[in-house]
Protein backbone atom coordinates (compact mmCIF):
# COMPACT_ATOMS: atom_id res chain seq x y z
CA UNK A 1 0.00 0.00 0.00
CA UNK A 2 1.61 3.23 -1.20
CA UNK A 3 -0.79 5.57 0.58
CA UNK A 4 -4.09 5.62 2.45
CA UNK A 5 -7.17 7.82 2.34
CA UNK A 6 -9.14 9.10 5.33
CA UNK A 7 -12.85 9.73 4.78
CA UNK A 8 -15.00 11.69 7.22
CA UNK A 9 -18.60 10.78 6.41
CA UNK A 10 -21.11 12.87 8.38
CA UNK A 11 -24.68 11.65 8.36
CA UNK A 12 -27.46 13.36 10.23
CA UNK A 13 -27.53 10.44 12.67
CA UNK A 14 -24.29 8.49 12.25
CA UNK A 15 -20.81 9.98 11.93
CA UNK A 16 -17.95 7.90 10.56
CA UNK A 17 -14.20 8.08 10.08
CA UNK A 18 -12.98 5.45 7.61
CA UNK A 19 -9.67 4.52 6.02
CA UNK A 20 -9.25 3.27 2.44
CA UNK A 21 -6.15 1.86 0.79
CA UNK A 22 -4.76 2.97 -2.58
CA UNK A 23 -7.09 0.46 -4.32
CA UNK A 24 -10.17 1.97 -2.65
CA UNK A 25 -10.72 -0.94 -0.28
CA UNK A 26 -12.05 0.08 3.13
CA UNK A 27 -9.56 -1.02 5.77
CA UNK A 28 -11.18 0.22 8.95
CA UNK A 29 -13.93 2.51 10.21
CA UNK A 30 -15.15 4.02 13.45
CA UNK A 31 -18.71 5.20 14.10
CA UNK A 32 -20.37 7.49 16.60
CA UNK A 33 -23.61 9.40 17.22
CA UNK A 34 -23.67 12.85 18.80
CA UNK A 35 -26.49 14.28 20.85
CA UNK A 36 -27.54 17.77 19.79
CA UNK A 37 -26.21 20.77 21.65
CA UNK A 38 -29.18 22.73 23.00
CA UNK A 39 -28.75 26.49 22.63
CA UNK A 40 -31.62 28.79 23.60
CA UNK A 41 -33.99 25.85 23.22
CA UNK A 42 -32.67 24.98 19.73
CA UNK A 43 -31.07 21.66 18.78
CA UNK A 44 -27.72 22.41 17.15
CA UNK A 45 -24.77 20.37 15.90
CA UNK A 46 -22.07 19.96 18.53
CA UNK A 47 -19.28 21.03 16.20
CA UNK A 48 -16.59 21.12 18.89
CA UNK A 49 -17.32 17.58 20.10
CA UNK A 50 -17.44 16.28 16.54
CA UNK A 51 -14.11 17.89 15.70
CA UNK A 52 -12.44 16.47 18.80
CA UNK A 53 -13.65 12.97 17.89
CA UNK A 54 -12.49 13.31 14.27
CA UNK A 55 -9.04 14.29 15.49
CA UNK A 56 -8.89 11.38 17.94
CA UNK A 57 -9.84 8.80 15.31
CA UNK A 58 -7.60 10.22 12.59
CA UNK A 59 -4.68 10.28 15.03
CA UNK A 60 -5.23 6.58 15.79
CA UNK A 61 -5.49 5.71 12.09
CA UNK A 62 -2.46 7.86 11.20
CA UNK A 63 -0.34 5.76 13.55
CA UNK A 64 -1.29 2.65 11.60
CA UNK A 65 -1.85 3.74 7.98
CA UNK A 66 0.07 6.09 5.63
CA UNK A 67 -2.73 8.66 5.26
CA UNK A 68 -1.89 11.30 2.65
CA UNK A 69 -5.32 12.66 1.66
CA UNK A 70 -8.61 13.44 3.43
CA UNK A 71 -12.10 13.75 1.91
CA UNK A 72 -15.28 14.86 3.65
CA UNK A 73 -18.87 13.95 2.80
CA UNK A 74 -21.85 15.33 4.71
CA UNK A 75 -25.63 15.32 4.77
CA UNK A 76 -27.34 18.27 3.11
CA UNK A 77 -29.16 21.43 4.20
CA UNK A 78 -26.47 22.67 6.58
CA UNK A 79 -24.31 25.79 6.43
CA UNK A 80 -21.99 27.12 9.12
CA UNK A 81 -21.79 30.84 9.86
CA UNK A 82 -18.06 31.37 10.26
CA UNK A 83 -16.77 34.04 12.64
CA UNK A 84 -13.53 36.01 12.71
CA UNK A 85 -11.95 33.46 15.04
CA UNK A 86 -12.42 30.65 12.50
CA UNK A 87 -15.22 28.99 14.42
CA UNK A 88 -19.01 29.09 14.21
CA UNK A 89 -20.28 32.57 15.06
CA UNK A 90 -23.72 31.24 16.03
CA UNK A 91 -25.34 27.84 16.60
CA UNK A 92 -25.46 25.45 13.65
CA UNK A 93 -29.16 24.63 14.08
CA UNK A 94 -30.50 21.26 12.95
CA UNK A 95 -32.35 21.50 9.66
CA UNK A 96 -35.21 19.58 11.27
CA UNK A 97 -36.17 22.62 13.35
CA UNK A 98 -39.72 23.74 12.53
CA UNK A 99 -39.89 27.57 12.67
CA UNK A 100 -43.61 27.80 11.91
CA UNK A 101 -45.77 29.20 9.15
CA UNK A 102 -45.06 32.83 10.02
CA UNK A 103 -41.43 32.47 9.01
CA UNK A 104 -42.37 30.76 5.76
CA UNK A 105 -44.83 33.55 4.97
CA UNK A 106 -42.24 36.24 5.63
CA UNK A 107 -39.62 34.36 3.63
CA UNK A 108 -41.73 33.98 0.49
CA UNK A 109 -43.17 37.49 0.69
CA UNK A 110 -39.64 38.86 0.74
CA UNK A 111 -37.78 36.54 -1.62
CA UNK A 112 -40.41 35.42 -4.12
CA UNK A 113 -43.16 32.98 -4.97
CA UNK A 114 -42.11 29.38 -4.17
CA UNK A 115 -43.02 28.16 -7.66
CA UNK A 116 -40.91 30.87 -9.31
CA UNK A 117 -38.05 30.13 -6.95
CA UNK A 118 -38.33 26.45 -7.80
CA UNK A 119 -37.96 27.31 -11.50
CA UNK A 120 -34.99 29.59 -10.85
CA UNK A 121 -33.04 27.58 -8.29
CA UNK A 122 -34.26 24.01 -8.83
CA UNK A 123 -35.39 23.99 -5.20
CA UNK A 124 -38.81 22.97 -3.82
CA UNK A 125 -40.47 24.56 -0.81
CA UNK A 126 -39.50 22.22 2.00
CA UNK A 127 -40.76 22.78 5.50
CA UNK A 128 -38.43 23.08 8.51
CA UNK A 129 -35.00 24.49 7.59
CA UNK A 130 -34.29 21.96 4.85
CA UNK A 131 -33.84 24.91 2.46
CA UNK A 132 -30.62 26.45 3.84
CA UNK A 133 -31.66 29.96 2.74
CA UNK A 134 -34.50 29.64 5.24
CA UNK A 135 -31.99 28.59 7.87
CA UNK A 136 -29.90 31.68 7.16
CA UNK A 137 -33.00 33.89 7.25
CA UNK A 138 -33.96 32.31 10.58
CA UNK A 139 -30.44 32.89 11.95
CA UNK A 140 -30.50 36.54 10.91
CA UNK A 141 -33.76 37.04 12.81
CA UNK A 142 -32.93 34.90 15.87
CA UNK A 143 -29.28 35.98 16.32
CA UNK A 144 -29.09 39.45 14.74
CA UNK A 145 -26.08 40.70 16.73
CA UNK A 146 -24.06 37.50 16.32
CA UNK A 147 -24.81 37.47 12.60
CA UNK A 148 -23.06 40.81 12.22
CA UNK A 149 -19.81 39.01 13.07
CA UNK A 150 -20.20 36.38 10.31
CA UNK A 151 -17.28 36.52 7.86
CA UNK A 152 -18.25 33.59 5.61
CA UNK A 153 -21.11 31.14 5.01
CA UNK A 154 -19.64 27.71 4.46
CA UNK A 155 -21.44 24.60 3.19
CA UNK A 156 -21.03 21.82 5.73
CA UNK A 157 -18.33 19.81 3.90
CA UNK A 158 -16.31 22.96 3.28
CA UNK A 159 -16.60 24.06 6.91
CA UNK A 160 -14.73 20.93 7.89
CA UNK A 161 -12.24 21.47 5.08
CA UNK A 162 -11.66 24.95 6.46
CA UNK A 163 -11.11 23.62 9.98
CA UNK A 164 -8.48 21.22 8.64
CA UNK A 165 -6.73 23.57 6.16
CA UNK A 166 -7.66 27.16 6.98
CA UNK A 167 -8.80 27.59 3.35
CA UNK A 168 -12.22 28.67 2.04
CA UNK A 169 -13.91 27.01 -0.93
CA UNK A 170 -17.11 25.54 -2.34
CA UNK A 171 -18.17 22.98 -4.92
CA UNK A 172 -21.27 22.32 -6.98
CA UNK A 173 -22.93 19.35 -5.26
CA UNK A 174 -23.61 21.18 -2.02
CA UNK A 175 -24.35 24.67 -3.27
CA UNK A 176 -26.81 23.15 -5.75
CA UNK A 177 -28.63 20.93 -3.25
CA UNK A 178 -32.07 22.54 -2.54
CA UNK A 179 -30.43 25.60 -0.97
CA UNK A 180 -32.29 28.45 -2.79
CA UNK A 181 -28.83 30.06 -2.85
CA UNK A 182 -27.65 29.04 -6.33
CA UNK A 183 -29.00 29.72 -9.81
CA UNK A 184 -27.96 26.69 -11.89
CA UNK A 185 -28.66 28.32 -15.26
CA UNK A 186 -26.75 31.49 -14.44
CA UNK A 187 -24.01 29.56 -12.64
CA UNK A 188 -24.00 32.20 -9.91
CA UNK A 189 -25.53 32.98 -6.52
CA UNK A 190 -29.30 33.36 -6.80
CA UNK A 191 -31.46 36.41 -6.25
CA UNK A 192 -32.32 34.95 -2.84
CA UNK A 193 -28.65 35.05 -1.82
CA UNK A 194 -28.47 38.64 -3.00
CA UNK A 195 -31.67 39.70 -1.23
CA UNK A 196 -30.53 38.01 1.97
CA UNK A 197 -27.42 40.16 1.77
CA UNK A 198 -25.14 37.10 1.93
CA UNK A 199 -23.87 36.72 -1.64
CA UNK A 200 -20.52 38.18 -0.60
CA UNK A 201 -20.32 35.77 2.33
CA UNK A 202 -20.55 32.77 0.00
CA UNK A 203 -17.46 31.41 -1.76
CA UNK A 204 -17.00 33.32 -5.01
CA UNK A 205 -16.75 30.32 -7.36
CA UNK A 206 -17.49 26.61 -7.43
CA UNK A 207 -14.79 24.02 -7.99
CA UNK A 208 -14.83 20.24 -8.35
CA UNK A 209 -15.41 17.88 -5.44
CA UNK A 210 -12.04 16.27 -6.15
CA UNK A 211 -10.07 19.53 -6.35
CA UNK A 212 -7.55 20.14 -3.58
CA UNK A 213 -8.74 22.69 -1.03
CA UNK A 214 -5.31 22.81 0.61
CA UNK A 215 -2.88 21.02 2.88
CA UNK A 216 -3.56 20.62 6.58
CA UNK A 217 -2.57 23.30 9.06
CA UNK A 218 0.36 22.92 11.40
CA UNK A 219 -2.09 22.74 14.29
CA UNK A 220 -4.09 19.93 12.70
CA UNK A 221 -0.89 18.08 11.77
CA UNK A 222 0.35 18.35 15.36
CA UNK A 223 -2.93 17.05 16.82
CA UNK A 224 -3.23 14.09 14.43
CA UNK A 225 0.34 13.12 13.67
CA UNK A 226 -0.29 13.50 9.94
CA UNK A 227 2.32 14.94 7.62
CA UNK A 228 1.90 18.70 7.02
CA UNK A 229 1.74 17.83 3.32
CA UNK A 230 -1.50 15.88 3.74
CA UNK A 231 -4.07 17.25 1.29
CA UNK A 232 -7.80 17.83 1.81
CA UNK A 233 -10.30 17.82 -1.04
CA UNK A 234 -13.21 20.26 -1.47
CA UNK A 235 -15.69 17.70 -0.08
CA UNK A 236 -19.01 16.48 -1.43
CA UNK A 237 -22.73 16.19 -0.63
CA UNK A 238 -23.52 12.64 0.49
CA UNK A 239 -26.25 11.74 -2.02
CA UNK A 240 -24.13 12.99 -4.89
CA UNK A 241 -21.16 11.09 -3.52
CA UNK A 242 -23.12 7.84 -3.75
CA UNK A 243 -23.56 8.39 -7.50
CA UNK A 244 -19.85 8.39 -8.29
CA UNK A 245 -19.22 4.61 -8.12
CA UNK A 246 -22.10 4.12 -10.60
CA UNK A 247 -20.84 6.89 -12.87
CA UNK A 248 -17.50 5.06 -12.94
CA UNK A 249 -19.10 1.72 -13.81
CA UNK A 250 -22.11 2.72 -15.92
CA UNK A 251 -21.51 6.20 -17.27
CA UNK A 252 -23.41 9.36 -16.35
CA UNK A 253 -26.86 8.47 -17.71
CA UNK A 254 -29.15 5.50 -18.27
CA UNK A 255 -29.92 4.65 -14.66
CA UNK A 256 -31.78 5.96 -11.63
CA UNK A 257 -30.32 5.55 -8.16
CA UNK A 258 -32.80 4.66 -5.41
CA UNK A 259 -30.69 5.50 -2.38
CA UNK A 260 -32.55 4.40 0.74
CA UNK A 261 -32.10 5.36 4.36
CA UNK A 262 -33.69 7.88 6.68
CA UNK A 263 -34.22 9.82 3.48
CA UNK A 264 -35.03 7.87 0.34
CA UNK A 265 -33.41 9.85 -2.46
CA UNK A 266 -34.33 9.08 -6.07
CA UNK A 267 -31.67 10.52 -8.37
CA UNK A 268 -32.01 10.53 -12.15
CA UNK A 269 -29.03 11.92 -14.11
CA UNK A 270 -30.53 13.86 -17.02
CA UNK A 271 -29.16 15.96 -19.85
CA UNK A 272 -31.18 19.13 -19.35
CA UNK A 273 -32.45 21.25 -16.48
CA UNK A 274 -36.14 22.10 -16.36
CA UNK A 275 -39.53 21.27 -14.87
CA UNK A 276 -42.75 20.16 -16.49
CA UNK A 277 -45.66 22.42 -15.43
CA UNK A 278 -47.28 19.65 -13.35
CA UNK A 279 -44.04 19.15 -11.37
CA UNK A 280 -43.91 22.69 -10.02
CA UNK A 281 -45.04 22.87 -6.42
CA UNK A 282 -44.16 19.20 -5.88
CA UNK A 283 -41.17 17.85 -3.95
CA UNK A 284 -39.06 17.34 -7.05
CA UNK A 285 -35.87 19.27 -7.59
CA UNK A 286 -32.47 19.32 -9.25
CA UNK A 287 -29.21 18.42 -7.64
CA UNK A 288 -25.99 19.29 -9.42
CA UNK A 289 -23.66 16.33 -9.93
CA UNK A 290 -19.95 16.34 -9.19
CA UNK A 291 -19.53 16.98 -12.93
CA UNK A 292 -21.86 19.97 -12.90
CA UNK A 293 -24.71 18.11 -14.64
CA UNK A 294 -28.40 18.17 -13.59
CA UNK A 295 -29.70 15.35 -11.40
CA UNK A 296 -33.48 15.28 -11.25
CA UNK A 297 -34.34 14.27 -7.73
CA UNK A 298 -37.36 13.33 -5.63
CA UNK A 299 -37.21 12.40 -1.96
CA UNK A 300 -39.27 11.17 0.96
CA UNK A 301 -38.52 10.09 4.52
CA UNK A 302 -38.89 6.36 3.84
CA UNK A 303 -36.52 5.17 6.53
CA UNK A 304 -38.14 7.41 9.10
CA UNK A 305 -41.58 6.13 8.10
CA UNK A 306 -40.42 2.52 8.44
CA UNK A 307 -38.77 3.06 11.84
CA UNK A 308 -41.61 5.15 13.26
CA UNK A 309 -44.36 2.73 12.26
CA UNK A 310 -42.21 -0.25 13.34
CA UNK A 311 -41.88 1.32 16.80
CA UNK A 312 -45.67 1.32 17.12
CA UNK A 313 -46.04 -2.35 16.26
CA UNK A 314 -43.17 -3.16 18.65
CA UNK A 315 -45.02 -1.26 21.38
CA UNK A 316 -47.99 -3.53 20.72
CA UNK A 317 -46.14 -6.86 20.41
CA UNK A 318 -42.70 -6.38 21.91
CA UNK A 319 -39.61 -7.45 20.00
CA UNK A 320 -40.55 -8.96 16.65
CA UNK A 321 -38.85 -10.36 13.60
CA UNK A 322 -39.52 -8.59 10.33
CA UNK A 323 -41.47 -11.03 8.15
CA UNK A 324 -40.15 -11.73 4.65
CA UNK A 325 -41.74 -11.96 1.23
CA UNK A 326 -45.07 -13.79 1.09
CA UNK A 327 -46.53 -13.37 -2.38
CA UNK A 328 -49.97 -14.74 -1.47
CA UNK A 329 -50.34 -12.33 1.45
CA UNK A 330 -49.31 -9.31 -0.63
CA UNK A 331 -51.61 -10.24 -3.50
CA UNK A 332 -54.51 -10.67 -1.09
CA UNK A 333 -53.98 -7.22 0.46
CA UNK A 334 -53.62 -5.65 -2.98
CA UNK A 335 -56.70 -7.39 -4.36
CA UNK A 336 -58.97 -6.51 -1.43
CA UNK A 337 -58.07 -2.77 -1.48
CA UNK A 338 -59.40 -2.33 2.07
CA UNK A 339 -56.17 -1.66 3.96
CA UNK A 340 -53.88 1.32 3.34
CA UNK A 341 -50.99 2.95 5.19
CA UNK A 342 -50.52 6.60 4.20
CA UNK A 343 -47.69 9.16 4.64
CA UNK A 344 -46.37 11.61 5.88
CA UNK A 345 -45.14 11.42 9.48
CA UNK A 346 -43.04 14.55 8.92
CA UNK A 347 -45.50 16.80 7.12
CA UNK A 348 -44.33 18.34 3.86
CA UNK A 349 -41.20 16.20 3.62
CA UNK A 350 -42.09 13.93 0.72
CA UNK A 351 -44.24 13.34 -2.31
CA UNK A 352 -47.61 13.72 -0.54
CA UNK A 353 -47.40 16.95 1.48
CA UNK A 354 -51.16 17.09 1.95
CA UNK A 355 -51.39 13.59 3.40
CA UNK A 356 -51.61 12.95 7.13
CA UNK A 357 -49.92 9.80 8.42
CA UNK A 358 -52.58 7.19 9.10
CA UNK A 359 -53.90 3.70 8.48
CA UNK A 360 -57.20 3.31 6.68
CA UNK A 361 -58.81 -0.08 7.27
CA UNK A 362 -62.31 -0.87 6.04
CA UNK A 363 -62.95 2.85 5.64
CA UNK A 364 -61.98 3.81 9.20
CA UNK A 365 -59.00 6.13 9.73
CA UNK A 366 -56.44 5.60 12.50
CA UNK A 367 -54.06 8.56 12.71
CA UNK A 368 -50.42 8.00 13.63
CA UNK A 369 -50.36 10.43 16.54
CA UNK A 370 -53.52 8.88 18.01
CA UNK A 371 -51.95 5.43 17.81
CA UNK A 372 -48.83 6.75 19.51
CA UNK A 373 -50.92 8.07 22.40
CA UNK A 374 -52.93 4.88 22.71
CA UNK A 375 -49.80 2.73 22.87
CA UNK A 376 -47.84 5.07 25.16
CA UNK A 377 -50.28 4.77 28.06
CA UNK A 378 -48.84 2.22 30.53
CA UNK A 379 -50.93 -0.88 30.70
CA UNK A 380 -53.41 0.43 28.19
CA UNK A 381 -52.16 -1.25 25.01
CA UNK A 382 -54.24 -4.30 25.73
CA UNK A 383 -57.17 -2.26 27.00
CA UNK A 384 -57.18 0.18 24.11
CA UNK A 385 -57.73 -2.30 21.33
CA UNK A 386 -60.62 -0.28 19.97
CA UNK A 387 -58.16 2.55 19.27
CA UNK A 388 -55.92 0.27 17.19
CA UNK A 389 -56.57 -0.92 13.64
CA UNK A 390 -57.27 -4.66 13.32
CA UNK A 391 -54.07 -5.09 11.24
CA UNK A 392 -52.03 -4.34 14.39
CA UNK A 393 -53.03 -7.78 15.68
CA UNK A 394 -50.94 -9.49 12.97
CA UNK A 395 -47.36 -8.21 12.43
CA UNK A 396 -47.18 -10.06 9.11
CA UNK A 397 -50.14 -8.12 7.71
CA UNK A 398 -48.93 -4.85 9.25
CA UNK A 399 -45.44 -5.06 7.76
CA UNK A 400 -46.86 -6.05 4.39
CA UNK A 401 -49.03 -2.93 4.25
CA UNK A 402 -46.10 -0.80 5.49
CA UNK A 403 -43.83 -2.08 2.72
CA UNK A 404 -46.59 -1.60 0.16
CA UNK A 405 -46.82 2.04 1.29
CA UNK A 406 -43.07 2.53 0.86
CA UNK A 407 -43.24 1.05 -2.64
CA UNK A 408 -46.17 3.33 -3.52
CA UNK A 409 -44.13 6.35 -2.41
CA UNK A 410 -41.07 5.12 -4.31
CA UNK A 411 -43.07 4.74 -7.52
CA UNK A 412 -44.36 8.30 -7.29
CA UNK A 413 -40.87 9.61 -6.55
CA UNK A 414 -39.46 7.70 -9.54
CA UNK A 415 -42.11 9.20 -11.81
CA UNK A 416 -41.51 12.73 -10.56
CA UNK A 417 -37.76 12.29 -10.99
CA UNK A 418 -38.44 11.56 -14.66
CA UNK A 419 -37.67 7.85 -14.68
CA UNK A 420 -38.70 6.06 -17.86
CA UNK A 421 -38.90 2.40 -18.87
CA UNK A 422 -35.44 2.41 -20.44
CA UNK A 423 -33.74 3.28 -17.14
CA UNK A 424 -32.15 0.67 -14.91
CA UNK A 425 -33.07 1.14 -11.24
CA UNK A 426 -30.36 0.62 -8.62
CA UNK A 427 -31.47 0.28 -5.00
CA UNK A 428 -28.84 0.71 -2.32
CA UNK A 429 -28.79 1.59 1.35
CA UNK A 430 -30.98 0.12 4.07
CA UNK A 431 -33.85 -1.12 1.88
CA UNK A 432 -31.56 -3.20 -0.33
CA UNK A 433 -31.75 -5.87 2.39
CA UNK A 434 -35.57 -5.89 2.40
CA UNK A 435 -36.57 -8.71 0.06
CA UNK A 436 -40.29 -7.91 0.15
CA UNK A 437 -39.79 -4.23 -0.71
CA UNK A 438 -37.50 -5.07 -3.61
CA UNK A 439 -39.65 -7.88 -5.03
CA UNK A 440 -42.73 -5.69 -4.93
CA UNK A 441 -40.93 -2.67 -6.43
CA UNK A 442 -39.44 -4.76 -9.22
CA UNK A 443 -42.84 -6.29 -9.99
CA UNK A 444 -44.44 -2.84 -10.14
CA UNK A 445 -41.78 -1.63 -12.62
CA UNK A 446 -42.59 -4.05 -15.40
CA UNK A 447 -40.56 -2.16 -18.02
CA UNK A 448 -37.46 -1.49 -15.90
CA UNK A 449 -34.63 -3.75 -14.91
CA UNK A 450 -34.27 -3.41 -11.14
CA UNK A 451 -31.05 -4.22 -9.30
CA UNK A 452 -29.78 -4.31 -5.74
CA UNK A 453 -26.25 -2.98 -5.54
CA UNK A 454 -23.47 -4.53 -3.55
CA UNK A 455 -22.27 -1.22 -2.09
CA UNK A 456 -22.91 -1.10 1.63
CA UNK A 457 -21.43 2.37 2.18
CA UNK A 458 -21.64 4.14 -1.17
CA UNK A 459 -21.28 7.64 0.27
CA UNK A 460 -17.93 6.92 1.89
CA UNK A 461 -16.70 5.07 -1.20
CA UNK A 462 -17.66 8.01 -3.41
CA UNK A 463 -15.75 10.38 -1.15
CA UNK A 464 -12.72 8.07 -1.26
CA UNK A 465 -12.94 8.12 -5.06
CA UNK A 466 -12.69 11.93 -5.04
CA UNK A 467 -9.70 11.69 -2.72
CA UNK A 468 -7.86 9.32 -5.07
CA UNK A 469 -8.69 11.55 -8.04
CA UNK A 470 -7.20 14.49 -6.15
CA UNK A 471 -4.06 12.64 -5.07
CA UNK A 472 -3.27 10.88 -8.36
CA UNK A 473 -4.70 13.27 -10.92
CA UNK A 474 -6.62 10.40 -12.50
CA UNK A 475 -10.11 10.86 -13.93
CA UNK A 476 -13.10 8.87 -12.72
CA UNK A 477 -13.01 6.43 -15.64
CA UNK A 478 -9.41 5.54 -14.75
CA UNK A 479 -10.56 4.30 -11.35
CA UNK A 480 -13.41 2.06 -12.52
CA UNK A 481 -11.23 -1.03 -12.24
CA UNK A 482 -10.15 -0.28 -8.69
CA UNK A 483 -13.37 -1.47 -7.09
CA UNK A 484 -16.20 -3.88 -7.78
CA UNK A 485 -19.90 -3.11 -7.70
CA UNK A 486 -22.31 -6.03 -7.71
CA UNK A 487 -25.57 -5.39 -9.54
CA UNK A 488 -27.92 -8.20 -8.55
CA UNK A 489 -31.13 -8.37 -10.58
CA UNK A 490 -34.35 -8.47 -8.56
CA UNK A 491 -36.84 -11.13 -9.58
CA UNK A 492 -40.16 -9.93 -10.97
CA UNK A 493 -43.48 -11.47 -10.04
CA UNK A 494 -46.63 -11.07 -12.08
CA UNK A 495 -48.92 -9.15 -9.74
CA UNK A 496 -51.83 -7.75 -11.76
CA UNK A 497 -53.50 -6.47 -8.58
CA UNK A 498 -50.85 -3.77 -8.18
CA UNK A 499 -52.27 -1.28 -10.68
CA UNK A 500 -55.79 -1.07 -9.21
CA UNK A 501 -54.47 -0.97 -5.65
CA UNK A 502 -52.13 1.89 -6.51
CA UNK A 503 -55.02 3.94 -7.91
CA UNK A 504 -56.96 3.35 -4.71
CA UNK A 505 -53.90 4.14 -2.54
CA UNK A 506 -53.27 7.39 -4.42
CA UNK A 507 -56.89 8.40 -4.01
CA UNK A 508 -56.59 7.93 -0.24
CA UNK A 509 -53.23 9.75 -0.02
CA UNK A 510 -54.44 12.70 -2.06
CA UNK A 511 -57.89 12.99 -0.45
Amino acid sequence: MKYAIAVIDIGMTNKKVAVYDDRLCQLDAKYRNFEPKIVEGLAAHDLEAMEAWFITEIKAFAAEYPITVIAVSTHGATFVCLGKDGRAALPCVYYTYEPGDDLYDRFYRRFGNPVELQKQTGTPAFRALINPAKGIFFAQERFPEAFKNVTALLPFPQYWGFRFTGKLGAESTYMGCHTYLWDPLAGAPSSVAGDLGVAELLPGSLNNSWDVLGTITEDFAGKTGLSPGTIVTLGIHDSNSSLLPHFAKKGETGFVLNSTGTWCVIMNPVKEYGFAPEELGKVVFFNISAFGKPIKTAIFLGGQEFESWSALIAARHGEIKFPGWNENLYRTILAEKRLFLLPEITAGSGQFPGSRARIVEDGREYFFEDLQRALAEPGKAGGAQGALPPCFADPGIFFAVLRISLVMQTLTALERAGSTGDREIYTEGGFRRDQAYNRLLSSALADNRVFITGISEATALGAAVTAKMAFTGQCLEDLAGDFDVEYRAVEKDHIPELEAYRKAWLAEAES
